[in-house]
């Protein structure tokens, strides 16, 4: 179950800084898909950008979490800089993400950006309405 942020980090990385296109010198945003008891069943590679960027639409955010036939998800990426602090465009992006999600009734429980440590932007409070 992943119901910490600690845990999607973990699990960043056991997984997806081992994968063959992750390069820790981009951007990457990743969905974990969740089912509805919150484990994973799958992730997915939404965006491969540059030193301090990452493109992002909510159809690539939200299609492996329909296929996969998920309940919710939790969005993570990385920051080349190794400073997790949220971007105003991180904080903004979101929170678009999030008013999709709600009509797809699709959760975003979660955006960790992980650097040399992690933020949560839910537990940050950005998430909350």
């Amino acid at each position: 179950m992943v119901d910490t942020p600690e845990r999607a980090v973990e699990y960043w990385r056991e997984n997806i800084v081992k994968a063959d296109w992750f390069d820790e010198c981009k951007e990457a945003l990743v969905v974990l898909v969740l089912n509805t008891r919150r484990r994973i069943i799958g992730h997915n590679l939404v965006s491969l950008g540059n030193l301090d960027s990452c493109p992002v639409r909510p159809l690539e955010v939200f299609r492996p979490v329909i296929v996969a036939a998920g309940s919710a998800c939790i969005l993570m990426h990385n920051h080349p800089s190794k400073d997790s602090t949220p971007s105003d465009a991180d904080i903004r992006v979101t929170r678009d993400l999030i008013r999709a999600g709600q009509i797809l009734r699709i959760e975003i429980l979660d955006h960790v950006i992980v650097g040399e440590t992690f933020h949560s932007l839910r537990y940050l409070g950005y998430l909350e309405g």
